[in-house]
């Protein structure tokens, strides 16, 4: 019985049919794979900001931006990187912290990198909208099967 991680619909008929054994194989480690990544992806960047020193250089750069107050938004957006990224990488407290990384995304997206157009290599927007995104699917989806919020058996 599949469950509602499933991705593959039952209609659907795989254009080589011989992998079509591979595909439902690894079928249920898609997503835990995608909300894995995404939290993993986030800890350097939290982890640098809080223990590897940066938080300075996190602090000034928001205030030169005009956010204020610089230092406690440096924090919490070091704290949900590191932390948060942990917490949605094992799938706890997934839609939680997914739904902040979204918000923090879009300010990156859309009003730090916006003006410098879309490529990502020219300072634009491209990198934090697609991690937006993504976290906007973990958001919407939550954690999955295989994550601490299953194994609790709840999820925020």
């Amino acid at each position: 019985m599949a469950d509602s991680t499933t991705t593959t619909d039952a209609r659907t008929r795989p254009l080589l049919p011989f992998l079509a054994p591979l595909e439902r194989a690894f079928d249920p480690f898609a997503w835990p794979l995608v909300r894995f990544a995404a939290g993993v992806m986030l800890i350097p960047h939290g982890w640098g900001k809080l223990i590897g020193g940066g938080l300075s250089g996190t602090i000034e750069a928001f205030g030169n931006m005009g956010f204020t107050p610089a230092g406690p938004l440096a924090t919490y957006i070091g704290v949900l990187e590191l932390v948060g990224g942990l917490c949605i990488a094992i799938g706890f407290l997934t839609r939680f912290w997914a739904a902040q990384v979204v918000g923090f995304m879009a300010v990156a997206a859309f009003v730090v990198h916006w003006s410098n157009g879309f490529n990502w290599t020219d300072g634009g927007y491209e990198y934090p909208l697609f991690w937006g995104l993504v976290a906007l699917a973990i958001t919407f989806r939550g954690a999955g099967r295989m994550s601490v919020d299953a194994a609790i058996g709840r999820e925020l």
